[in-house]
């Protein structure tokens, strides 16, 4: 039986919302596998890819998440662009239930432009909104082949969400 849920999905889905919300409500721990790259770099990740490169951040991003598997009770919170490498998926599916998180583009580019764009190092372009779209293009062969369990948020609130992502947790712990 999995005792992890793991939350992917693009930036701006409600990863980190929804992820805390369920976690104090199945009392389990939550953890942001971009928070443990950066206390292992010693720097925020911003500074890891304009220091480093992406290449070094998904090396931090391939311990972590390796290191987030081995854990038990915990609700995880991957980065969005985790799931472009399938060993991240393959360590999470180990222990985790893996549930998907989106939104239609308009709606992440609202949630997402209230946000200092040097937070997010890959959408730091001249067009942010046609970069959103081009990710997400990119990136959704490799949601669709990490789970099938997904929870479309762009209409949700975030109690919604965590109730949703409950749900499916517990129709499929024991998969």
């Amino acid at each position: 039986m999995k005792k992890n849920i793991a939350l992917i999905g693009f930036m701006g889905t409600g990863k980190t919302r929804a992820g805390l919300v369920v976690a104090e409500r199945t009392g389990k721990k939550f953890i942001e596998t971009d928070a443990m790259i950066e206390d292992a770099a010693k720097k925020p990740i911003t500074k890891i890819f304009s220091d480093d490169g992406e290449i070094r951040f998904r090396e931090l991003e391939i311990a972590a998440i390796k290191e987030a598997a081995s854990m038990e009770n915990a609700v995880f919170s991957l980065g969005g662009g985790a799931v472009l490498n399938t060993i991240n998926v393959l360590y999470m599916r180990q222990s985790a239930v893996v549930i998907c998180l989106t939104a239609r583009p308009d709606i992440l580019f609202k949630r997402l432009v209230n946000e200092e764009r040097e937070k997010r190092p890959l959408l730091a372009k001249p067009d942010p909104r046609a970069e959103i779209e081009r990710l997400l293009a990119t990136r959704a062969p490799f949601y669709a082949a990490a789970t099938s369990l997904i929870v479309d948020t762009s209409n949700l609130s975030i109690d919604d969400v965590a109730r949703r992502v409950i749900e499916l947790f517990d129709a499929n712990k024991n998969t």
